[in-house]
Parts: C-alpha cells; structure tokens; sequence
C-alpha cells in the first residue's frame, strides 16, 4: 500500500513545491524606510542599491526588495531657540534657519516646512508652506526673547500633534537649541509617544557641549532623555555643535542629509505580532545609515 500511494504523494510535492514559496512570498507585506547613508564626512552616499543595505526587525534579516531615492514632499517643523539663552547668537541662529530653508526648499521637491519659535510658549512664525519668500520672511522673524525661557519639549510634543492631525505623509522635525535650561512640564515618554503617533523622524541640533544638559532637574534629565531617545527611535541625528558661528553650516547639512535619503522597501512575512525594533545598516563599513519607518507602508 505504501509503494501505491507513494507516486501520488510525490505527484501532490510536485504540484505544491513551486506554488508554496511564491504563494508565502506573495502573502509577505512590503514596508518602507526612509533611509539616510552619510559617509565619515557626514556627507550623503549616492548610488546605493539593493545590496548596500541590511534590514532587520528583531534581529531577523529581511530581503530588501527596492532601493529608489525618496521623493515624496516632507512636512518638516524646524524648531528655533530664540530664548534668552540665545542673546549672544541670535544672528548666528537666523542664519542657521536660513540656510536649513534653502537647503530644503531649492530642489525640485516641493518640501513645506514651518518655522516655530521655542521661547515662552510655542509660536508659529511661518506656517507650512513651500514658498521660500514666505519662509524667508519668517526667519526674518527670528528675535531673542530677552526673557523667555525654553519650551522646547512643548514644541516637539505639538508640533507631532499639528502633524498627525494634518496627516502628513512624510513628517520632519528639527530642533535648533541651546542647552539652557528647559521649562516645559513634559515627560521624555509623552514625546516619544507623540513622535511614534505621528510617525515623524526627530533630529536635534544642541548649541554646547555633549553631555552639557542640566540634570539636576527633572526638566532638564526629561529633556537629556527625550533628546537622546527621540532622535535614536525615529532614525535621526542628534549633533552638538560647540560654537554658534558654525550652526549655519550644520544645518545645511542636515537639510542636505533630509532631501538626500533612500526609499528602501524590504519583505516581511505576514505575521499576527509585529517587530518591537526595526534597524537599517550599510552593507559597507565606514558609512552611516539611519531610518525612519514610512507611515502605513505594508501591504500584501
């Protein structure tokens, strides 16, 4: 009886071989990263494909399927210290803003981005918009408040609000501070929940030394956390910068870094408990790879 069934059983593999891994792999969900890769320069890497990057979730492999630059429209929040703290550097804080502006608004993409004062309260001096005149006038908009303190975790915390409910697809925010003492009454788990909400990539620019936070206080060790963490968990980059005069040209380059990313697309299989922790490396040692997960990207 076994000699009998046995050319129907390998008949029945046969037939079901082929069809099973292409069925499983038509069943896996595709999900995207916007990825950053910066050379030892911190310049962006050009002409990368498929095999220059490495996807994992949970420490698993995944097969990266598309490699493309990314080309979709950020709405980015470019958050300005213009507290008491800046005094000093004010002009060198305008600046900054001005070249973050060119840099994200001068290419083909039509990027929109919103220029937010952190002193005393969150206050919108240029609302979202691709119109480099517009913006341009905001910065010029940029005043020390001479006795303001900073708010910046407030900031950071409604601007992920404002994003999520406008639905942005590609949501940015960018913080250029100093490392005076912070005032808001937010806890570091607020702001990492709001960027999660959002889906919106967090990076920081600190005037002062690393390390340079002010512990002793709650606001200020929720801040040191909220800073480090949000930038890690979001897949941005959190620079300390020790001299005012050379923020301008920091960021430059992190608007250079922000309209130069990858749009990678990896496989995951279809599975009822999703990955606590998804990383993306270059394939090539010396280079650097950072990434941010595209919002609502799976699909079968």
């Amino acid at each position: 009886m076994n000699c009998r069934r046995l050319p129907a059983a390998v008949a029945l593999l046969a037939t079901l071989g082929p069809a099973g891994p292409s069925r499983l792999h038509a069943q896996a969900l595709q999900r995207s990263l916007y990825v950053s890769v910066l050379d030892d320069a911190g310049n962006p890497v050009p002409d990368l494909g498929v095999k220059d990057f490495v996807v994992r979730e949970d420490n698993l492999a995944r097969e990266v399927l598309r490699v493309a630059p990314a080309d979709a429209p950020m709405h980015v929040a470019l958050l300005v210290d213009n507290s008491a703290y800046t005094s000093r550097y004010i002009r060198d804080f305008r600046e900054a803003a001005k070249e973050f502006v060119l840099g994200m608004t001068s290419g083909p993409v039509k990027n929109e981005v919103a220029i937010i004062g952190i002193a005393e309260r969150p206050t919108l001096l240029a609302d979202y918009t691709s119109d480099q005149k517009k913006l341009l006038s905001g910065v010029g908009r940029i005043f020390t408040q001479s006795q303001g303190g900073i708010y910046l975790l407030d900031a950071i915390y409604e601007s992920a609000q404002a994003l999520k409910k406008k639905e942005a697809s590609r949501p940015v925010i960018v913080a250029m501070a100093t490392d005076g003492q912070e005032f808001s009454n937010r806890y570091h788990d607020q702001i990492l929940t709001a960027l999660k909400g959002a889906g919106a990539a967090f990076h920081a620019v600190i005037l002062g030394p690393p390390g340079a936070e002010d512990v002793r206080s709650t606001e200020g060790r929720e801040r040191a956390t909220a800073l480090d963490e949000g930038t890690k968990t979001t897949g941005g980059r959190y620079d300390n910068v020790l001299a005012a005069s050379a923020l301008p040209a920091r960021m430059k380059q992190v608007a250079n870094e922000l309209t130069h990313q990858y749009l990678v697309t990896y496989a995951r299989p279809d599975q009822l408990i999703p990955p606590e922790k998804t990383t993306v490396s270059a394939a090539k040692p010396g280079l650097i790879a950072r990434g941010t997960p595209v919002k609502d990207s799976g699909r079968p």
